[in-house]
């Protein structure tokens, strides 16, 4: 098993061309400007790849983990704008990023490989009201046997560590709903299983994540890749 780690929302970053329509949002220094800690944690689990892929520019300029027809591709910054800027943002700053996932989780499954996709994020502790009770989520396809079973020995492993750790299968999101996971699936589905880890941000200070609940995922990861 060979391991692709990405992180589609790593940054905040806004490209020159499109500062002008971000001019005074607080939103990019919020959750919904990207996830906050989920860089410094693929930073930290990169050691254990076999091809690492990260985005530094906010999801509010295009969302990489929707794909390309969804309603939520674009923000309401982004929405407005014309055809020919969309398709620019398409060509420029998503496309080469999902096409070279897609290239390189090939490029490991011709080899007669099967690839452990690893997606990182994070989500906020709270949403419209609603306080989440959850310290890591993981999203997978409850449908793909190969994923529940991996997650199964995720969980077990993590609490093996601290079994005081709220781990829960598809929350805050589902992991069969429209994301980056769920396109690759549908190029690779015999040798892929892709998995997103949700950590909550309450673990993140300063933009980064706690260094207990590093230690933990790159221990339980590494081990479970010699076990494969």
């Amino acid at each position: 098993m060979k391991l692709v780690l990405t992180c589609e929302h790593g940054g905040r970053d806004i490209p020159k061309a499109y500062k002008k329509y971000f001019t005074g949002s607080e939103q990019l220094k919020t959750h919904r400007g990207y996830d906050l800690g989920a860089l410094n944690l693929f930073n930290h689990l990169q050691p254990l790849a076999n091809a690492s892929f990260f985005s530094t520019t906010s999801r509010l300029v295009v969302e990489l983990n929707r794909s390309i027809f969804h309603k939520q591709l674009f923000s309401e910054y982004t929405k407005p704008l014309s055809k020919i800027e969309k398709r620019k943002i398409i060509e420029t700053h998503y496309l080469p990023y999902r096409i070279s996932v897609e290239h390189e989780t090939a490029k490991l499954i011709s080899s007669n490989n099967t690839v452990l996709h690893l997606s990182i994020h994070s989500f906020t502790p709270e949403l419209n009201g609603q306080v989440r009770h959850c310290d890591i989520g993981l999203l997978y396809d409850s449908g793909i046997e190969k994923e529940k079973d991996f997650c199964k020995q995720l969980k077990s492993e993590i609490l093996n560590q601290n079994s005081g750790l709220n781990v829960r299968y598809n929350y805050p999101y589902l992991g069969k709903s429209d994301g980056f996971t769920t396109f690759l699936r549908k190029q690779f589905p015999k040798a892929y299983l892709g998995i997103e880890v949700e950590v909550n941000q309450k673990f993140v200070m300063n933009n980064v994540m706690d260094s207990e609940i590093k230690e933990i995922l790159f221990k339980v990861t590494k081990g479970l890749l010699q076990q494969q």
